[in-house]
């Protein structure tokens, strides 16, 4: 990661929003400075765990953007929903989420576009169920409780997983709608019988509490993550939008190759140890691509899902959320 362990202190400074399994998204910047020939400043929001957040630590994106004049300011999230909320509020221009929330964000009228995506990461998100559970297979969750963030990544995995199952989300099952603090809290307590969640809660479940996983998406739900803009940000701003990305994919392949050093430059900030941290980055498909035709079909096909099922109020067309097709 090209860090020097003497200048982790300074590095640190900048993680203060980071904190464990917190609920809630912190209070974002209001108005987005513009100038003449475009943003002076990017407002980017981010989640508990990403490449954004580690690029974030680096301090490499503010000096390639100080180059062309332009300011970086940061905003934590505790999930992709409460994420894109804050893009359609206005608040921030760009950050990355799941495959399912710019779905719904979509769908509420957002002025969102897709700029990038990574690679599928099947294995990062499932279902558990507490280590003492009867409960073995999916098709036992009928009749039972289960939660999950509305409207994130897990959101179609669930939807999927069910079918599987010969089971409906609208008619088998109670759905409980938490972030993930508070969902690890319902879950922990017994008041759920099962939790759908990602990494690196995930990972941090079975590890700490012995959630066990009945199942994963593998098979069922890409669990891409994709990197998303405000549409009017994007435009008036190619060149600001082409270093974030060019800028991360450095951090991607730094990690890759350094995720002993990663997990131990994130445990104390992320509140997970290192160890459940490498597994999650071991599992952790890396990359960075532009949005292609098979991704958007893959995306459509989440869209066409949640629409048939009731959970989005209208039919979204995907390729309307892209930079080269427009509204």
């Amino acid at each position: 990661m090209n860090l020097k362990w003497q200048e982790l202190s300074i590095i640190l400074s900048v993680f203060l929003l980071l904190t464990a399994c917190t609920g809630g998204a912190q209070t974002a910047s209001t108005g987005k400075n513009r100038k003449e020939n475009g943003a002076d400043t990017i407002h980017i929001g981010y989640q508990k765990f990403g490449t954004l957040n580690i690029l974030k630590a680096e301090n490499t994106l503010e000096g390639a953007l100080e180059a062309i004049g332009v300011n970086v300011e940061w905003t934590e999230f505790p999930a992709g929903p409460q994420l894109l909320e804050a893009v359609n509020g206005g608040s921030i221009d760009f950050g990355y989420t799941g495959e399912a929330p710019p779905i719904f964000s979509q769908a509420a009228g957002a002025p969102i576009v897709y700029v990038g995506n990574g690679p599928p990461r099947p294995k990062s998100e499932a279902i558990v169920v507490q280590e003492n559970s009867p409960i073995e297979h999916v098709h036992e969750l009928k009749g039972k409780k289960v939660v999950l963030n509305r409207g994130s990544n897990v959101h179609y995995l669930l939807v999927k997983a069910l079918e599987e199952a010969g089971l409906s989300i609208n008619e088998d099952i109670e759905t409980i709608y938490l972030p993930p603090a508070e969902a690890r809290t319902a879950f922990e307590r017994g008041d759920v019988d099962a939790w759908v969640i990602w990494d690196p809660f995930l990972q941090a479940a079975e590890d700490d509490i012995g959630a066990r996983i009945i199942r994963d998406a593998e098979g069922l739900a890409a669990n891409r993550e994709f990197l998303l803009a405000d549409r009017a940000f994007a435009e008036e701003n190619p060149e600001i939008i082409d270093i974030v990305l060019e800028e991360l994919e450095k951090v991607e392949q730094n990690i890759k190759t350094n995720i002993e050093e990663t997990a131990q430059f994130l445990s104390p900030q992320v509140g997970i140890d290192e160890e459940t941290l490498k597994k999650v980055l071991t599992r952790y498909e890396f990359g960075m691509d532009p949005i292609d035709e098979e991704v958007l079909e893959a995306q459509q096909s989440i869209a066409n899902t949640f629409y048939n099922l009731g959970l989005i109020p209208e039919e979204v067309s995907i390729k309307k959320a892209t930079l080269e097709e427009g509204e």
